[in-house]
């Protein structure tokens, strides 16, 4: 039986991946900060409830990554696949983003992966699979990315040097990089006007991306028919980011011009 640990795992893309997970007999150790969603993931799991060991904690503090990795090598005995999916959205510009703000981000989504992997080579065997969930603000400058928009790409170069690094040891490491995909974090994004003129209108897919197109993916990266698959990006975004894809409505819609804004001690304001 193989062994999954992903951060992250009590709502949205990582509560899906670890239900995936279960549900073709992977044994998932669940981390997240609140118990009470961790306890909704091991219900769901329903009679395969004893795949599932949860711990809430934060991802961020010092102990958690030996914490996790111990309960899986207690637990279940071996450490096959690590998922660094915990983050937080709604990001601001640069220039709206304090220190305080830029330190979070940056220690939920490039230092706790960094000392995540770092704690999971200590056990995994060759064969173990690492996915870094990444985004595609990371592969496309993009509008209010600031601090997330870093971390996320700074996630991509620790995936290339971990699939450098330790693919001669049968270790591989790939990221993914979805687009906005409707789950809590970004509840009420898709109501927003210009949020969705900046997506849906890009985006050459007639649907909205899934939880559960991301989570295949991971899947896959993380199975045997992957096996060749190391150090890559792969963006899960309808094409978003690969294209310059306009609807019909952004196409025939009438341009308004937007003056700059100087107020702010003479330097120009960003909006979006």
């Amino acid at each position: 039986m193989k062994v999954a640990l992903i951060t992250g795992a009590g709502s949205g893309i990582g509560l899906t991946t670890a239900l995936a997970f279960v549900n073709s007999g992977i044994a998932v150790v669940g981390l997240g900060r609140r118990s009470e969603k961790l306890d909704a993931l091991v219900s769901a799991a329903g009679e395969r409830r004893d795949l599932v060991a949860v711990l809430a904690a934060d991802a961020t503090l010092d102990d958690t990554p030996s914490r996790a990795v111990q309960l899986a090598m207690s637990r279940f005995g071996r450490l096959d696949y690590l998922v660094n999916n915990a983050g937080s959205g709604r990001p601001k510009p640069v220039h709206e983003t304090d220190d305080a703000t830029l330190d979070a981000s940056l220690n939920l989504m490039l230092r706790a992966p960094f000392r995540f992997i770092r704690e999971a080579l200590t056990v995994m065997q060759p064969g173990s699979a690492i996915v870094n969930v990444s985004s595609t603000y990371a592969l496309v400058g993009g509008l209010r990315g600031g601090a997330y928009s870093a971390a996320k790409a700074g996630l991509l170069g620790l995936t290339s040097h971990v699939a450098c690094q330790y693919g001669s040891s049968g270790i591989r490491c790939n990221a993914i990089a979805p687009g906005v995909i409707p789950t809590e974090m970004t509840e009420g994004r898709f109501e927003d006007e210009r949020f969705k003129r900046m997506n849906n209108d890009m985006t050459p897919s007639p649907r909205l991306g899934t939880a559960d197109d991301v989570a295949n993916t991971i899947a896959f990266l993380c199975s045997d028919a992957a096996g060749w698959i190391n150090g890559q990006c792969i963006a899960i975004d309808g094409g978003w980011s690969a294209t310059k894809f306009l609807s019909e409505t952004a196409l025939v819609a009438t341009r308004t011009e937007v003056q700059p804004d100087f107020s702010h001690s003479g330097k120009p304001v960003v909006h979006g």
